[in-house]
């Protein structure tokens, strides 16, 4: 008999919160989808103005690593807020908890915050781009990535660094 009621209470969960989880999950996969389309269509028709096609590939491919990797983390925090309360949680003490801990986070981390005011201006001011031979720290090589955060090279030996942007004062650029 108490089998019977424990596969009654799985049949039941699964039957309300998780169709519901299942249906979030696949809602943010989806926006997610739409927003990459849609971010890679407005920056394409903002950047069309008399630039290369090698320019254009290079500065879209920077803006959409950017910018895609940004959204794709905010909907999926908001997708998990969201399924907490369907599997019984509430989400009011971790919403404060997360509040009080990025605050004490983002006053001791001035280090972090800085590097993405200064990622955000390298990327806006277009100084780098992803594919561009630049020398950096004393680095030379082609850029393979670009965040908020951070650049990564890659030199000639094949060895890939990753320089913080608040770090970088001076960059001298080898491409177009």
């Amino acid at each position: 008999m108490d089998i019977q009621i424990i596969i009654q209470n799985i049949v039941s969960w699964f039957l309300a919160p998780g169709i519901k989880i299942i249906l979030i999950l696949v809602v943010t996969f989806l926006i997610n989808r739409f927003l990459k389309t849609f971010i890679k269509r407005v920056i394409k028709k903002q950047i069309r103005n008399n630039i290369s096609k090698e320019e254009e590939r290079k500065r879209i491919e920077t803006l959409m690593s950017v910018f895609e990797g940004t959204l794709k983390f905010i909907v999926w925090v908001a997708a998990v807020i969201i399924i907490l309360p369907e599997l019984g949680l509430n989400i009011a003490p971790v919403l404060t908890g997360v509040g009080i801990v990025g605050l004490a986070v983002g006053m001791a981390s001035r280090d972090i915050v800085s590097d993405f005011i200064s990622g955000l201006f390298i990327i806006l001011e277009n100084q780098y781009r992803i594919g561009d031979i630049i020398k950096i720290a004393g680095l030379e090589g082609e850029v393979k990535e670009i965040t908020l955060r951070r650049t990564i090279i890659k030199d000639k030996e094949d060895t890939f660094h990753s320089i913080p942007n608040s770090k970088i004062t001076i960059v001298s650029k080898k491409s177009q």
